[in-house]
């Protein structure tokens, strides 16, 4: 029933087999499968596997103890988490008549570890079950998610891929543990007030990783050193980045960038977004209307610009990539049906990420057309991957099917550029993606939020987003200043929350413009991408002469914090933390941080509160307990523990000082 060695603690019983192994500092990770063996694909985890610090059996349980954290798994198969030496933090709920000990023990039989047969297949719907042992205890993290509620205890989540939705599947509880699901199969998880449970819809193996920790910062240094940290980021990642929906031509491109440098705007990005190219899949430049893009970036690096480019894995039968792709079983299959994936602009297939030589092919192709073009910045669009039609279990990979694997493929996107650009010798990659998993950060994903509205209540919801990001281990992430779908820049109600994010936009990870504004732009051209029209122009000059002097003011600002942030991207590289840190992150001990939504630390030496209402002209504002803070706008300083209101006109979003960062602003 039990075995044991050095590392790994054993239990079966019928067809069921558990393996325990202390994976990291203070932590283990739990594997049980029904299967002849235990898979060992570690997905989001790195190789940390050690000895553990103790591991025992007894007549009725075997326990392994890793530093601060123990397991305890019963003769009847149930698994209890402790603190060692200390509280318990995680026990399996099952009601069933193994043990009449147990005082659990119940004719209800309901199993903590539900394997369910998939008929005709050798996978299973799993279902993990937790004792939710605490009703006030709080979950952070899990990823992106478009709602407005930062502490997640109470929620219903989809682990899956959508546009605007990314499943990273770590949590922090307030009971002192993180918590990873490591399995990239489409489901779900419920954190209810009587059951904690994690779901994958198909899977062979149930994986999951728990450490113990006295801090949120502790929790998620161990997460990083179990997953890996996010390299470091360019001195280009730090400033502003214009974008828009779409620069329809070189010469656009170019008429902008020359504009901000006329203006003396220090502009770090500008982007050549999707449908510069002729047929989805082709991966270049479409001459007609990008003719000298090699030229093209040459002058925009001279006026100190990097030049990002979006590419999009969805492939058209008329490519000219299409055949060799489908010869060499390079593109996502599906179940049923003709193999269309996507209707926009054309109906086509998404290249398949997780099959190593489709990675290998598209970077041949990008590096070709993009890369030796002087192209060293990737926006990798579309990488859920986005459907016309979300029926998870119709696709396909190389790597399994959908239900099963399909939470993986923003990886393998991600690896594709990453492993392509290293190997040509560059440092410090980064590329912009609309999704990842797990593990993500440690190959440049900077995760930006998606198509989302243009409103009040949307930028209320990527705030909650981003701070869930940061505790879910992905430090770098951006949202769409202004919202994606629609706003008017002729608008007075719009310029309102164009002026409202922008500001807010300059104490994000990445300050990045982009949008698809009303009205839309004549067609230019008649051939290739040129049927995709673009949105009103984007530029910060576009809102009026007062919406334009703020955005000036937040550039200007965020350039005064470069070395700062240059400082928190340096420690994000080396302990996984996060830029955007919810209150209780610094704070731990002052429990009304624990409430706060819509403040957060940007590092540990600014605290922003950003307005989040339409016409709203004060608000308050809570200040951690322990620390004194300085108003930046007025230059008052108070003491922390207290609310203060604070005044926030049209050009005002209310930041605060603390008195250990007396160096934030350069001179």
């Amino acid at each position: 029933m039990f075995e044991k060695s050095d590392t790994t603690l054993l239990f079966q019983f019928d067809r069921e087999q558990v393996r325990v192994d202390a994976w990291g500092e203070n932590a283990i990770r739990v594997r049980a499968t029904k299967k002849s063996d235990f898979s060992e694909n570690n997905w989001a985890l790195l190789e940390k596997q050690q000895n553990a610090d103790a591991i025992s059996i007894t007549e009725s349980y075997g326990e392994l103890r890793n530093g601060k954290i123990t397991l305890r798994i019963s003769g009847s198969g149930k698994i209890e988490i402790f603190r060692t030496g200390g509280k318990k933090l995680l026990e399996e709920y099952a009601r069933n008549r193994k043990s009449v000990t147990d005082p659990k023990c119940s004719a209800l039989e309901v199993e903590a570890r539900e394997f369910r047969s998939i008929v005709g297949s050798n996978l299973y719907h799993l279902t993990q079950r937790f004792e939710s042992l605490n009703p006030k205890e709080q979950i952070f993290g899990m990823g992106q998610y478009q709602q407005p509620y930062l502490d997640l205890k109470g929620l219903d989540i989809e682990l899956a891929q959508r546009n605007s939705q990314a499943s990273v599947p770590f949590a922090i509880s307030s009971e002192g543990y993180g918590f990873l699901w490591n399995n990239p199969a489409v489901g779900r998880a419920v954190f209810g007030k009587n059951i904690t449970s994690f779901e994958a819809y198909a899977t062979g193996q149930l994986d999951y990783w728990v450490v113990a920790g006295d801090t949120p910062a502790e929790i998620l240094s161990a997460y990083a050193s179990v997953t890996g940290c996010v390299p470091m980021m360019p001195e280009y990642g730090l400033g502003f980045w214009q974008s828009k929906l779409r620069y329809q031509t070189e010469e656009e491109l170019l008429e902008v960038a020359e504009e901000y440098h006329k203006r003396g705007i220090p502009l770090d990005v500008i982007v050549v977004d999707f449908f510069h190219w002729n047929k989805q899949g082709d991966w270049c430049f479409d001459a007609t209307y990008w003719p000298h893009p090699k030229e093209m970036i040459e002058k925009i690096n001279a006026m100190g610009t990097q030049v990002m480019v979006s590419i999009w894995p969805t492939v058209s039968p008329e490519s000219i990539n299409y055949r060799e792709l489908l010869e060499k079983g390079y593109l996502i299959d599906v179940e049923r049906g003709h193999r269309i994936a996507m209707n926009f602009q054309g109906e086509t297939i998404h290249i398949d990420m997780t099959n190593p030589g489709a990675r290998k092919f598209l970077w041949n192709r990008a590096k070709e057309n993009y890369y030796n073009k002087g192209v060293t910045l990737f926006w990798l669009d579309e990488a859920e991957p986005e459907y016309s039609v979300y029926d998870f279990d119709n696709y396909r990979y190389y790597s399994g099917s959908n239900l099963e694997v399909g939470n993986s493929y923003p990886i393998g996107y991600a690896k594709a550029f990453y492993e392509g650009m290293e190997e040509e010798g560059q440092k410090n990659i980064v590329n912009l993606l609309r999704c990842t998993w797990a593990g993500g950060q440690r190959f440049g994903a900077l995760v930006w939020s998606g198509d989302i509205a243009s409103s009040f209540e949307s930028m209320r919801n990527q705030l909650a987003a981003g701070l869930n990001m940061g505790m879910a281990g992905i430090p770098w992430w951006t949202t769409d200043i202004g919202g994606f779908h629609g706003g008017n820049p002729t608008d007075p109600a719009y310029r309102e929350l164009f002026a409202r994010w922008f500001a807010w936009g300059a104490f994000c990870p990445v300050m990045r413009l982009h949008g698809d504004r009303e009205p839309r732009q004549p067609q230019v051209g008649t051939t290739g991408g040129a049927t995709c029209c673009s949105g009103a122009p984007n530029e910060i000059w576009s809102y009026g002469e007062e919406v334009y002097e703020i955005c000036k003011k937040y550039i200007f600002l965020r350039e005064k914090l470069r070395p700062y942030i240059r400082g928190l991207m340096q420690e994000a590289h080396e302990s996984g933390a996060p830029l955007m840190r919810t209150l209780f992150y610094g704070f731990p001990e002052d429990a009304t941080c624990w409430n706060i939504t819509d403040e957060y630390l940007f590092g540990d030496s600014i605290l922003v509160a950003p307005v989040l209402e339409d016409g709203m002209r004060s608000r308050m504002v809570y200040l951690p307990e322990g620390m004194r803070w300085k108003e930046y706008e007025t230059g008052k300083v108070y003491d922390g523990g207290i609310y203060v209101e604070c005044g926030c006109p049209l050009s005002v979003i209310p930041i605060f000082i603390a008195e250990n960062g007396k160096n934030v602003l350069a001179e």
